[in-house]
């Protein structure tokens, strides 16, 4: 074996070798897309799970949507949260007091 073939035998396993490591790298980001993916999908399913109380649920859209629920009761984001979550009007309207009492303890 001449040295150029070892040298090119030593670039091809070299290649071969960074070829795995792409696919492995490329594998984990795909997994990691999935994990978040399933997170955020279950993130969402709290708002809405019928044994989560009205505030376990407005919790969870606050999460999801990285905001929190705002204090004033005519605020017209309140209907939003309403209808994402499946409660009433009333039930976030509740929350917003029961959060405001607990303020001021």
């Amino acid at each position: 074996m001449t040295m150029t073939d070892l040298i090119a035998n030593k670039r091809l396993r070299h290649l071969r070798g960074s070829d795995e490591s792409l696919i492995d790298y490329q594998r984990r980001r795909e997994i990691e897309a999935e994990e978040r993916a399933e997170r955020k999908r279950l993130e969402a399913a709290e708002q809405t799970l019928e044994q989560n109380v009205a505030g376990a649920r407005i919790r969870a859209w606050e999460k999801v949507h990285a905001l929190r629920m705002p204090v004033d009761p005519h605020h017209p984001i309140l209907g939003q949260i309403a209808i994402t979550t499946q409660l009433s009007l009333a039930d976030v309207h509740e929350e917003q007091r029961l959060r405001l009492a607990f303020a001021h303890l």
